[in-house]
């Protein structure tokens, strides 16, 4: 008989690997929506900004607030250029964190099914013994008889 080893210390190993592998997963889901949910608010305002410079062509406003709300807008811009460009990045970082938490799934299932595999295997054993004594007690009583 070969070198045994207990999977119940390896398959925890696997296990707790997948659920930081999920954590991490879950961490970069969550930037994306916190990113987009600011993209939005971003555009909102954009429009908002747009809706309110059209409406003052119509009216005499001073200067320097069609200065400000130029500026305004273009910050606005910029921010919401590098938010396009935080989202990709995540969504690039999502797709490989993906691929990882998969694989630590897939080692961690098939861990899985070995172990059940040797827990029946060994529940099956233990039936055989207990089946065997019986079968002994009774053989040993019937010839007592």
């Amino acid at each position: 008989m070969g070198f045994q080893f207990s999977l119940d210390t390896v398959l925890r190993v696997r296990v707790v690997v997948e659920e930081q592998e999920e954590r991490m997963l879950q961490k970069i889901l969550h930037g994306i929506v916190l990113a987009r949910e600011s993209l939005a608010e971003i555009e909102a305002r954009i429009a908002a900004l747009n809706i309110t410079r059209s409406a003052s062509c119509f009216k005499s406003v001073i200067g320097r607030d069609i200065h400000a709300a130029y500026a305004e807008l273009k910050d606005l811009e910029l921010n919401k250029d590098s938010l396009h460009d935080k989202i990709k990045k995540l969504e690039e970082l999502r797709e490989k964190q993906l691929a990882v938490y998969s694989k630590a799934r897939q080692d961690r299932e098939v861990l899985s099914t070995m172990y059940e595999e040797k827990r029946k295997t060994h529940e099956l054993d233990m039936t055989h013994i207990e089946q065997k004594t019986l079968d002994d007690i009774f053989v040993s009583r019937r010839n007592r008889n």
